[in-house]
């Protein structure tokens, strides 16, 4: 019962910096495209979201012509040995 409650989940890393650098796109542009204020981006692009928005996800992808899994990326947690 014990390991039930010591589980880790593991995390979501947002990998949005590297297709922005990728692409060439400016932080204006883009957040201007996808409709969102340029704070908001900061946090998408420093990794730095806590509860993701899929309505700004949706846009994101719709802009730069992407998959959700280009974006976000699940990190398993360490195993114990």
């Amino acid at each position: 019962m014990d390991d039930f409650f010591n589980v880790q989940y593991g995390s979501i890393k947002i990998k949005l910096k590297d297709i922005v650098d990728a692409r060439g796109i400016s932080n204006r542009q883009l957040a201007f495209a996808a409709q969102m204020q340029r704070s908001q981006l900061k946090a998408y692009l420093d990794n730095n979201v806590t509860r993701f928005d899929a309505d700004v996800l949706a846009r994101l992808c719709t802009v730069l012509d992407c998959q959700i899994s280009d974006i976000l990326e699940f990190i398993p947690p360490a195993k114990d040995k």
